[in-house]
């Protein structure tokens, strides 16, 4: 879980975790966890706050520890990620079908002052294009951009 933040990440989300560990028994309750996620910028409801403890409290005992707070704290940054990448297909997909077609492609393309010829046209979708129907879905765009 921790090897996918750096140092840094992990140094923060620790401080951030004992500043609302008021007990300090190492770990947060679902009401801390609310305060925690609210100096963050986000406002979670009381059963959302409730579902975030179960999905991550591997050990079951209904509070959070710094270990399965990181897991949360992961798994709250890959949602932002996804949908920064759904966002930015939007913007491709111009017709909304979720489908990017050469043209769309080029149309983006194009608005961020590339020109590109017809053959590297081909070749970005030819690359990204894994079923070979000549059009880019979310799930090849994921691909493409590295996403898991």
């Amino acid at each position: 879980m921790a090897d996918q933040l750096s140092d840094e990440q992990i140094t923060e989300y620790r401080e951030a975790f004992q500043l609302f560990d008021k007990n300090g028994d190492g770990s947060i309750s679902a009401k801390e966890l609310g305060v925690v996620l609210r100096s963050f910028g986000m406002n979670p409801s009381d059963a959302e706050l409730q579902d975030m403890v179960n999905d991550v409290d591997a050990d079951g005992n209904g509070t959070i520890d710094f270990d399965e707070f990181l897991g949360l704290v992961k798994n709250l940054k890959t949602d932002n990620e996804a949908d920064d990448l759904k966002e930015a297909f939007r913007v491709f997909d111009a017709d909304g079908n979720g489908l990017i077609d050469r043209e769309e492609l080029q149309k983006v393309m194009k608005s961020l002052n590339e020109e590109l010829s017809e053959e590297e046209l081909s070749a970005m979708i030819k690359e990204a294009d894994v079923d070979g129907d000549g059009q880019i879905s979310f799930e090849e765009f994921k691909a493409m951009m590295g996403a898991k």
